[in-house]
């Protein structure tokens, strides 16, 4: 028993302590967002209402599927049918060009190297770039005749020169796939021209498309060329949302008979970027028209925003015993937000960070996190991290910094406390004596 109660008291005690420390205590921040009325959405698929209550929605999209969503943070604001199985169709170019895209990323080849181009690339048919069998001609070239005249014969020709062959790039198509989370799709070549077997959904199209352009933004600047001229002959990019819209800068058609015609487009408008996705129309002006009615739907009604300005720090913490007495916390990911127009006043933040922290800190350490509310509802939780490693600093200042943190506590406060625990501490021995002492008399008689 007097043991139970000793530790109880030291218990009690360090608690009291703890809770007086003017430091450690983890903060919250409460922040309304002021949202700019332009356009954007949240995740997975949102859903929007006008005042009376009723869902607001693009409508029936004419296509065997559709998606769409806003590139930045991959929310999706519509599907339908979004995991039907379709054939591919030149959708397929889009991996080609991502494997094309890394590996000059990764430095595994050159914008002005010479390809070769083999008598099988020449004799692919379908669309085609009109390459010269025998001829060389520049990865850059190539990548233009893919992106811009959906070129067979010019996939067939990168992938060659990427892999060493055919078989093996196909392979690299599917290993890719598989890794940026295409689990319904299964690549049979690098055009997209019938096979049996090949396969993909709107939705790992829209996953596919998203990363792409994320990882290789400047990949537009050939995607939004609306011609391209190569051995004397001009052809038109056979995207025509080009021609009607401003905004729209990409990114491929596709067409077999089997699956019908397919149209990802994407645009940029007020700095958000959506990507409408639509397979299985039944002519190219359907596919353009769906696509077209979505994007419009998507920027007027959503909208995209963040509260902190770009690259500066979310909150500052007080550093003890470092060689820096201040550390910046910033967001380890994007903090951009998609919400629905209707609900732009409902949109508020909390910031939870501690007041203070220790050092030896390493660099991106989480120390502390946003979380964005909708209404009272949690909708997106974002990390906050260092950027800096925080050093120790030496005996002299961590010593003096020791005295600081003793000197600022509540000593008042803190001794009655004490007091009033130390008087319960002592009713706590002398019950527990009394108790002893009764049970060796009754032993003794």
């Amino acid at each position: 028993m007097f043991q139970r109660s000793s530790t109880l008291l030291i218990l009690l005690l360090c608690c009291v302590f703890i809770g007086l420390s003017p430091h450690g205590a983890t903060g919250t921040i409460r922040n309304p967002i002021q949202v700019p009325a332009q356009g954007g959405a949240s995740s997975p698929a949102l859903t929007v209402s006008d005042p009376s209550g009723v869902e607001i929605s693009p409508g029936q999209v004419n296509a065997r599927s559709a998606l769409l969503l806003e590139v930045s943070t991959g929310t999706i604001i519509f599907e339908q049918n979004a995991d039907e199985p379709i054939e591919p169709a030149s959708f397929t170019k889009v991996m080609t060009l991502y494997l094309i895209n890394e590996a000059l990323q990764q430095g595994v080849v050159h914008l002005d190297d010479e390809v070769y181009i083999s008598e099988k690339a020449w004799r692919t048919g379908g669309s085609k770039m009109f390459v010269g069998v025998g001829t060389t001609i520049p990865l850059r070239e190539l990548i233009k005749g893919i992106a811009v005249v959906s070129g067979n014969d010019a996939c067939v020709a990168a992938g060659e020169h990427l892999a060493g062959s055919l078989d093996a790039f196909v392979d690299a198509m599917n290993r890719k796939s598989q890794e940026l989370g295409m689990a319904q799709t299964r690549f049979l070549n690098p055009h997209g021209l019938p096979a049996p077997g090949q396969i993909t959904t709107a939705r790992d199209m829209a996953r596919l498309d998203v990363q792409y352009l994320r990882r290789f933004p400047d990949s537009l600047r050939f995607h939004s060329m609306k011609e391209y001229s190569y051995n004397d002959i001009t052809q038109y990019n056979r995207n025509r949302l080009l021609l009607r819209d401003p905004s729209v800068d990409g990114l491929k058609t596709g067409y077999v008979s089997a699956a019908g015609y397919h149209l990802a487009a994407t645009a940029k408008r007020d700095g958000m970027r959506l990507l409408a996705v639509v397979m299985g129309a039944s002519s190219p002006a359907a596919r353009e028209r769906e696509a077209m009615k979505l994007l419009n739907f998507g920027f007027r009604f959503y909208t995209l925003v963040n509260p902190f300005p770009e690259g500066e720090p979310v909150t500052t913490l007080r550093v003890w015993g470092g060689q820096k007495d201040e550390v910046d916390l910033h967001f380890s990911e994007t903090a951009d937000f998609l919400i629905a127009q209707a609900n732009r006043n409902l949109l508020h933040w909390e910031v939870h960070a501690p007041e203070d922290v220790t050092a030896p800190v390493a660099a991106g350490t989480q120390l502390g996190e946003v979380v964005f509310y909708v209404s009272d509802t949690p909708q997106k939780t974002v990390p906050l991290v260092t950027r800096e490693e925080l050093l120790q600093a030496g005996w002299f200042k961590r010593g003096w910094q020791a005295i600081v943190r003793v000197a600022q506590v509540d000593w008042k406060t803190f001794a009655m406390a004490t007091g009033g625990l130390v008087i319960l501490g002592v009713l706590i021995l002398a019950i527990a004596r009394r108790k002893s002492a009764r049970r060796t008399r009754t032993f003794v008689r």
